[in-house]
């Protein structure tokens, strides 16, 4: 597989190698020891997660306390999303500032986002089926949410996409801005500094 990381730091886009014949497809869609080489650590799996969306659902922008964080590792196996990771860690370079992979059953990529960054997709098509390994077990008290509307950060769905379809749970979300103020988003250094921990134990 190839990987590459996106323009927000701490996150990759992997690309399998699909082998295809007259019976199928096969593909290894992850591989621990390949993502330990970019992140510097193994990821500690916890929970797996299934999403089936509608055309034109929009979910997210999420994201989990750290520490412990929820790290992510998404794909899709039906259908096709527009996925994005967000850079929410105050203090960080990029703060503020999204890159996106197209997640689909063709090209099977699949993302991977470190913890403290913020995570949406938007559905391209009916019965996209989206599953994401996590780092940690889900926590109602430390996940949060920001606006995927939110003019500051800007997020651009593509027109095949339609009109977004969102839970009240998202719209309802704080803004980036309002977020901050609450004291709501992670501190890159310190996530910076979770992140050598994770290393350390490796």
């Amino acid at each position: 597989m190839q990987i590459r990381e996106l323009s927000v730091p701490d996150s990759f886009e992997i690309t399998p190698i699909v082998r295809s014949d007259d019976r199928g497809v096969f593909l290894e869609w992850y591989r621990f020891d390949k993502l330990a080489e970019v992140t510097g650590h193994p990821i500690t799996l916890r929970q797996a997660n299934t999403s089936v969306s509608k055309k034109g659902v929009v979910r997210g922008i999420h994201f989990a306390d750290v520490p412990l964080g929820q790290a992510k590792y998404v794909t899709v196996t039906h259908g096709a999303v527009l996925d994005y990771v967000v850079d929410i860690r105050v203090g960080s370079p990029t703060f503020g500032q999204w890159d996106s992979v197209l997640l689909d059953d063709v090209d099977r990529r699949a993302i991977y986002l470190s913890e403290g960054l913020g995570h949406a997709f938007v559905a391209l098509t009916d019965g996209a089926v989206v599953s994401y390994l996590v780092t940690d077990t889900y926590n109602p008290t430390a996940e949060h949410g920001i606006d995927p509307l939110d003019p500051q950060i800007g997020l651009v769905f593509p027109p095949e996409a339609g009109e977004p379809l969102l839970s009240p749970k998202d719209t309802d979300a704080p803004t980036l801005a309002e977020a901050a103020e609450q004291g709501l988003l992670p501190d890159y250094e310190a996530v910076r500094a979770f992140y050598a921990t994770l290393n350390e134990e490796k």
